[in-house]
């Protein structure tokens, strides 16, 4: 049975990204796969804040989908559903300032998003 349910899950964005998500421009968010991530689900709600604000943006989990790195992920999502506003390569630098290779090698997650409200 499907998890009808659902979970809240609550994580922090830069303000370029929140923008994008809150757009609904930004479909694909990318994260590394840390254990509290590990049993994300389609269902689950994630609420994005921008740290120290009270910005927040709902959206639907539709997918996860794991990848081996940002290369690998990037190239099975499609850029353009990560980030509209980038390059491939001006992604892979953002993202890798974000996460360094020691975080990377966790596996990566792409987190197909929709908008709520």
């Amino acid at each position: 049975m499907s998890n009808t349910t659902g979970r809240v899950r609550e994580l922090n964005l830069y303000r370029q990204y929140f923008d994008l998500v809150a757009s609904g421009e930004k479909t694909i968010e990318v994260r590394v796969k840390y254990p509290h991530l590990a049993d994300l689900a389609a269902g689950d709600t994630i609420r994005f804040r921008i740290k120290g604000t009270d910005e927040t943006c709902e959206v639907n989990v539709k997918r996860v989908s794991e990848y081996p790195n940002f290369e690998a992920l990037l190239d099975g999502e499609g850029p353009t559903n990560v980030n509209p506003n980038a390059t491939r390569d001006e992604q892979l630098t953002n993202i890798r300032a974000i996460y360094p290779p020691d975080k990377e090698a966790l596996g990566t997650l792409a987190i197909h998003i929709a908008l709520l409200g």
